[in-house]
């Protein structure tokens, strides 16, 4: 199965993604992640990426593309795929019906996980990780069971992305819904959409996921 999680930065998209690994089996196809692994393999494609990242410039659709059809053909996707962050725009979305059509793949689903602005500036400016194993933390919501210690790993480091603040947070949430928002309306045209609410506590949203994908 393959899925795409839609939803503004920071509503969860990657929490769901781990558990849906752990859980199903399917692989998180990042595109920030796959972009690195191409410039890294010095695929022709990756080749092309770093050209245009070392001038300084923006990586354009054609590359993102070339790089996400050169990730799925790779034999670890066979049990399913979750699109993280990739398609962004409608442009990305067609190009991606394209690309799976050809592969002889499908996608099955569309997750949208609605999420109320002001609520999402909260939670995203109070997160925070654990600086060596990567665990997610909140100010409010998420505090490790021993102030200063992370649950997982037992580090005493943490770190929070310079990014992560309200300003910040409400100018790439103009961003989303200019651009990826309407991807809501493209893919319940297909019939694919389900919404969730992303506010929900996270065994919540995880099940109601669960529900919508066994369905």
């Amino acid at each position: 199965m393959n899925i795409i999680l839609l939803g503004p930065p920071g509503a969860g998209k990657g929490t769901q993604a781990r558990i849906l690994m752990d859980t199903k089996g399917f692989i998180q196809l990042s595109t920030g992640d796959m972009l690195r692994a191409a410039v890294a393999a010095q695929t022709e494609v990756g080749k092309r990426a770093k050209a245009v990242m070392d001038a300084g410039g923006l990586v354009s659709d054609e590359i993102v593309n070339a790089i996400v059809s050169e990730r799925l053909d790779a034999p670890d996707v066979a049990n399913g795929v979750i699109f993280d962050g990739f398609p962004r725009t409608a442009a990305q979305a067609e190009a991606l019906d394209g690309m799976l059509s050809a592969k002889g793949m499908k996608l099955d689903r569309v997750v949208s996980m609605e999420v109320d602005d002001e609520t999402l500036v909260g939670r995203v400016s109070g997160r925070y990780t654990c600086a060596k194993c990567g665990e997610g933390y909140h100010d409010s919501f998420k505090k490790p069971a021993v102030e200063g210690t992370c649950d997982k790993c037992g580090s005493h480091e943490f770190k929070r992305r310079a990014d992560d603040n309200a300003e910040t947070v409400r100018g790439r949430l103009v961003a989303y819904h200019a651009e990826t928002a309407p991807l809501i309306s493209y893919y319940e045209k297909q019939g694919k959409l389900v919404t969730v609410d992303g506010l929900a506590d996270i065994g919540d949203v995880t099940a109601s996921i669960a529900s919508a994908l066994d369905s």
